[in-house]
């Protein structure tokens, strides 16, 4: 099909709570219009198949390569991406304990390595390390701060169950 063929058609899209409609081919890859159409820049662009997950979003609350997925079939689902974490400017406590393990050198990775953990911690609240890398096994780092990210997964374990003590 030549670009000339495609024609846009609307497509709703509920993002980090708010809804929006954008106007684009229903193929284009939802991490092309969450970084074109809603300037959210959290979902990097790494290998484009996949693989190496940059590009990582929740879905539905589970861990999505967004590169990979087209957004017309995104309608009636819920996403978050990085930016939708942070509630009422307070970090969640997965991004909190990224920080505190100083878990990021160039950064790429991080948005991947984050909503990855957000998603397997919610089935997986008290890990062990060998769950933690099996894990994240799927999402790539080039700059090796694999010992720092394992250490900030234990951190955002420990963080949400003192989160969840405190809400009770």
């Amino acid at each position: 099909m030549r670009d000339s063929e495609i024609s846009p058609k609307a497509v709703s899209l509920r993002v980090n709570g708010v809804s929006h409609e954008v106007l684009v081919d229903p193929d284009t890859s939802l991490m092309t219009v969450l970084r074109n159409d809603l300037s959210l820049n959290g979902p990097k662009y790494g290998c484009g198949l996949g693989q190496c997950g940059a590009c990582t979003v929740l879905v539905d609350g589970v861990a999505a390569r967004s590169c990979v997925i087209p957004v017309g079939k995104m309608q009636q689902r819920e996403i978050v991406t990085l930016e939708g974490l942070t509630t009422d400017a307070v970090l969640h406590p997965v991004q909190q304990a990224f920080i505190d393990a100083q878990a990021a050198q160039c950064g790429y990775c991080l948005n991947g390595m984050i909503m990855m953990t957000v998603s397997f911690l919610q089935d997986h609240p008290v890990p062990t390390e060998q769950e933690i890398r099996d894990a994240l096994s799927g999402n790539l780092c080039r700059c090796g701060t694999h010992i720092e990210i394992i250490e900030a997964v234990k951190k955002a374990s420990k963080l949400l169950a003192l989160n969840a003590q405190s809400e009770r």
